[in-house]
C-alpha cells in the first residue's frame, strides 16, 4: 500500500516546514487528482494507521479534495472536463491528451490550534 509511504512523506514534508509546531497541526488537507492514483479511504486509513505509532498527531485530521481530470482541446481551444476517462473534447469530440488538471498531489492547507 503505498498510501502509507505518501502519508510518511507528508508528515516529513511538513516537520521541515514546521520545526517544533507538528504538534499543533490541526488539519491537513490535501488536494489529489483523479490521475494521482490515490484514494482518499485508503489515504484516510494509512493516515489512522500512522496515527497509532505516532501519537503526537493524535489531533489531528486529514482532509482529501479529489480534483476531476481535464484537458485542454488544441483544435476548439477549450478546457473541458474527462468523464468516464475518455481524453476527448466536450465540444468538438477529437481526442484530447493535454491534461491540464487531474494528476496532482498538493498539501493545499495546514491548519493550526491557534
Amino acid at each position: 500500500m503505498h498510501e502509507i509511504s505518501l502519508v510518511r512523506n507528508i508528515f516529513n514534508t511538513l516537520e521541515a516546514e514546521f520545526p517544533g509546531k507538528m504538534d499543533e497541526i490541526r488539519g491537513i488537507y490535501l488536494t489529489v487528482g483523479e490521475l494521482s492514483n490515490i484514494q482518499p479511504l485508503l489515504m484516510k486509513s494509512a493516515f489512522d494507521a500512522i496515527l497509532q505509532d505516532e501519537p503526537k498527531f493524535c489531533k489531528t485530521i486529514l482532509h482529501v479534495d479529489v480534483l476531476p481530470i481535464k484537458v485542454y482541446c488544441e483544435h476548439c481551444s477549450i478546457e473541458s472536463e474527462v468523464g468516464q476517462y475518455k481524453f476527448i473534447c466536450s465540444q468538438c469530440g477529437k481526442p484530447c491528451g493535454k491534461v491540464m488538471q487531474g494528476e496532482e498531489m498538493l498539501i493545499s492547507k495546514v491548519e493550526f490550534e491557534n
